[in-house]
C-alpha cells in the first residue's frame, strides 16, 4: 500500500510539473531561411500607412513569405525602436538554383 501511495504521489508531482510545458509544433508550410526557392518572389506591394502611432516608432515594411508553396504578402507593421539598434528589413537575394529570403533583423550600429 505506501508502495502504491508514494508511486501516486511521484505521478502528480510529474503531471503538475508537465502541466506547465507547452509543445508547439512547426508551422506547416513555412521554409526555414536558408531554403532556396526556385520561384522568383513577386514585386514588393505598396503599402501606405499613417503616422507613428508613438512619436519615434519605426515602420517595419512588408515583404513576400514563402507559405504553403507560394509567395504570401506579409504587411508592414509599427514597432518600437530598440536603442543602439537599426532595422535591416527583408530582402529575397539571387543564389545559385534560385532564392533565398534573408528575415529582417533589428542590428546594432
Amino acid at each position: 500500500m505506501r508502495t502504491t501511495t508514494v508511486t501516486l504521489l511521484a505521478a502528480a508531482s510529474l503531471a503538475a510539473i508537465l502541466s506547465g510545458c507547452v509543445v508547439v509544433p512547426a508551422r506547416p508550410g513555412y521554409v526555414a531561411e536558408s531554403a532556396v526557392i526556385t520561384v522568383e518572389p513577386p514585386p514588393p506591394e505598396v503599402e501606405i500607412h499613417d503616422v507613428a502611432p508613438v512619436a519615434g516608432y519605426v515602420w517595419i515594411g512588408g515583404y513576400w513569405n514563402w507559405v504553403g508553396n507560394r509567395h504570401t504578402w506579409v504587411a508592414g507593421h509599427w514597432e518600437a525602436p530598440r536603442p543602439g539598434h537599426h532595422w535591416v528589413p527583408h530582402s529575397w537575394v539571387r543564389v545559385q538554383g534560385g532564392w533565398r529570403l534573408n528575415q529582417g533583423h533589428w542590428e546594432r550600429h
